[in-house]
């Protein structure tokens, strides 16, 4: 069954066309000529034809029937041409060959309906499986994507979409075998290997501290250095505690016998000699040790303190250092603090050999400086191996990353998969009923198919159309089996001569829609007789009196019947006329039932040349020709000028001309001063001319003022006439009949 339709870009349907939706079993669209039914049951006649590629049309269950359609175009198909394709029916069947073919439909529809319910079902699993598909996608990608983008965008690369990004994340959780980093390690891996290509970097030079170490620790620092202690000055200068003063003094009485202290001449050269005994050979080589080792070691402190100044200043001016400068400048800091007590403390020790001093140990400090050095070396060892690996660096740091974003969603996987499993397997066993029904559809199909060849004949048809055509007057044709063409009918007279060409209009079309009502009970072909079709009819009595209009509504009368009742193989009608009075005949229920579920109405108009619809759902919009055209005057935005022109002057004749017996004098006269009855006779020239003739170029656009003014007018009418009421119900009446009181009119026209 058709479930909507859309057609546009052909002939009057614009750009963006004309919508019909929420088709059920009968629909019943009314239109006006030229307002576009024909385009619209070509359309649904061959929707597939090249001039349609913009249309399109929607069935239950995507589930196509063979549509039969109905129209000028069927007409001109079928006669014309000397023959008439041959109709099989059930002609030669039995009973008992009509219910076995009736139950075997029956079961048909049956595994239908199953299919039908196992094709909804496997849509509304597969629309559950994509809505969390879509949701997990949305997940992942601004939980895990958006967070870590500005880090790891280098190995999102690829995956920028949050469909691939979330089958690489599934696909990583599967078979991801990396180890587990930190997401800082993972961070400080990437800017380096995602930035520039990383440059290999030179190695901080180490520095050598272990013989400051030992030259701090050496014993003579803390050793008093004296002369020898059994010369006879020696006691005094020990017992005085003068050494050092007295050493230094030497130095005055080389060469002069003045003393350096007294001022007098008392150095003698016993004296002298009693002195260079006291500071003897071992005090000289001790002494001589204090100062060689002190410049020993302050040479080295001073190497030691040039490359540490050196080592800050090159890493500083380095944006790819590995050390850090500020702590390391701080350690410099303090070990230079140390050195400087340390030499201060020796140079007391050469002044003043005989005191002992303990130098602070820098061992500790040197150490850390040494091992921030060694540090540093380490990241540019691991820089460099990276450099050198590029390739290979990068692919195991994309892994790593994948699988600690695996490990930071790792339930919200998991429990997607088990989800999805679950839908799989039910969408699975669906698929597999759905298809099983389909297998046991076509052998059910094919096992009617061979029994309508057994039974079917094109007799019946013939037969049927016969009947119908003497029952309702029409003597002087009939339709006869072709005797040389096996399934094909011909029109023949009385006289056995070709009829075909010298049928009447009306003729024509009668014994056409007649042929049209045996195709839809049977087909062209033995084996399709039992195929569900959808039935679409265009004014199937434009040229028939009204005895026939009669037969005709009510042979589709029958078919709305069964289809209703869901009996035969016609599944929905859809039926377009012209015609009000054929309108309310066939798509009469009964006197007590206004509405039914299985029923829908449109109409179909044109306005500037372009074809628009209405719906009025299950209520009948035309109860009858009068009581449209009040409609029309009420939905007066869709109506051009010239349409309100011919709506006005047709209810004007209807209502007061030819029920009440009024003349257009009467309604001008119905006005009282003069200047009011111009107005009405302008109205009355205005819808006369508007309606009977195509205005020039001059009068081709209508003022809206000029509307309105002539509404009011119209209204007036009424009023001035008694029958304002009448006006009012019909003005404000939506659907129903219009109770026309004729006798109320009679009696004002006698005056």
């Amino acid at each position: 069954m058709i479930e909507s339709l859309q057609i546009k870009k052909i002939a009057s349907y614009c750009d963006e066309g004309v919508t019909i939706s929420n088709l059920r079993k009968i629909n019943f669209i009314y239109g006006a000529n030229g307002c576009g039914k024909t385009t619209l049951t070509n359309f649904l006649n061959n929707p597939s034809e090249l001039k349609f590629k913009d249309s399109s049309v929607h069935w239950k269950g995507s589930m196509p029937m063979k549509t039969l359609v109905y129209n000028k175009e069927f007409k001109e198909r079928n006669f014309g041409k000397g023959s008439i394709d041959g109709v099989f029916t059930l002609g030669q069947a039995t009973k008992e060959d009509i219910e076995a073919i009736s139950k075997m439909q029956i079961e048909l529809s049956e595994i239908k309906a199953k299919g039908y319910t196992r094709k909804e079902n496997l849509a509304k699993l597969t629309d559950l499986k994509q809505t969390a598909e879509n949701e997990f996608k949305d997940l992942v990608w601004f939980d895990i994507y958006k967070k870590y983008e500005v880090h790891f965008k280098e190995a999102f690369k690829g995956v920028m979409q949050k469909e691939l990004f979330k089958e690489r994340l599934i696909r990583e959780y599967k078979e991801n075998k990396s180890g587990l980093k930190t997401v800082e390690d993972l961070k400080k891996i990437a800017d380096t290997v995602f930035g520039e290509a990383p440059e290999m970097l030179p190695l901080i030079s180490s520095i050598s501290f272990n013989r400051i170490t030992e030259l701090e620790e050496e014993p003579i620092w803390n050793k008093k250095i004296i002369g020898k202690s059994d010369i006879e000055i020696g006691n005094l200068i020990q017992k005085l505690n003068l050494n050092d003063w007295v050493n230094e003094g030497r130095e005055y009485i080389q060469n002069n016998e003045t003393c350096p202290f007294c001022q007098q001449n008392t150095i003698t050269d016993n004296f002298k000699l009693q002195l260079e005994e006291y500071f003897d050979e071992k005090f000289a080589e001790e002494s001589e040790r204090i100062k060689t080792l002190s410049q020993e070691y302050l040479l080295l402190v001073q190497n030691f303190e040039n490359s540490t100044q050196r080592i800050e200043s090159t890493e500083k001016g380095n944006s790819k250092t590995k050390l850090d400068t500020d702590t390391f400048a701080s350690l410099c800091k303090t070990i230079t603090s140390q050195f400087t007590t340390n030499k201060e403390l020796l140079l007391k020790k050469i002044k003043e050999p005989s005191r002992g001093i303990e130098l602070l140990s820098t061992k500790l400090q040197a150490e850390i400086i040494s091992s921030f050095i060694l540090e540093a070396n380490k990241k540019i060892n691991e820089h460099n191996l990276i450099s050198k690996n590029i390739g290979a660096v990068k692919t195991e740091l994309i892994s790593d990353i994948w699988k600690f974003l695996v490990e930071e969603c790792k339930s919200i996987i998991e429990l997607h998969i088990k989800k999805i499993n679950g839908l799989n397997i039910s969408i699975e066993k669906t698929k597999e009923q759905k298809d099983a029904l389909l297998v046991e559809y076509k052998a059910l199909d094919d096992k009617i198919k061979e029994a309508n060849k057994n039974v079917t004949s094109v007799q019946a048809s013939v037969d049927e159309i016969n009947r119908v055509l003497k029952s309702y007057g029409f003597t002087n044709f009939r339709i006869e089996p072709s005797k040389t063409e096996k399934s094909q009918y011909l029109c023949l007279r009385e006289d056995d001569t070709i009829a075909e060409s010298t049928l009447s209009e009306g003729e024509v079309t009668f014994i056409t829609f007649l042929y049209y009502l045996q195709l839809c009970k049977g087909s062209n072909s033995e084996s399709d007789v039992s195929e569900e079709r959808v039935l679409v009819v265009d004014d199937p009595i434009s040229s028939l009196d009204s005895n026939v209009l009669f037969i005709v509504s009510s042979l589709l009368k029958q078919i709305i019947k069964n289809i209703k009742n869901g009996v035969g193989s016609i599944k929905q009608l859809i039926l377009l006329t012209h015609n009000i009075y054929f309108h309310k005949e066939v798509s009469f229920i009964d006197g007590r039932t206004s509405q039914n579920v299985d029923t829908y109405f449109w109409i179909l108009r044109k306005n500037n040349n372009t074809s628009t619809i209405q719906a009025f759902e299950m209520k009948n919009p035309i109860s009858n020709s009068y009581e449209l055209l009040w409609q029309e005057l009420k939905e007066k935005a869709l109506l051009s000028g010239i349409s309100i022109q011919n709506t006005m002057r047709r209810i004007i004749e209807n209502y007061f001309k030819i029920l009440g017996k009024y003349g257009d004098d009467d309604l001008i006269n119905s006005f009282d001063n003069p200047q009011d009855q111009e107005v009405c006779r302008s109205l009355i020239c205005w819808i006369n001319d508007g309606s009977h003739s195509i205005p020039d170029d001059l009068f081709i656009e209508h003022q809206e003022a000029v509307v309105e003014r002539y509404y009011k007018v119209f209204k007036e009418i009424f009023e001035n006439m008694n029958h304002l009421s009448h006006y009012e119900m019909m003005m404000g009446k939506v659907k129903g009949e219009p109770n026309i009181d004729v006798k109320a009119l009679q009696p004002a026209s006698v005056n």
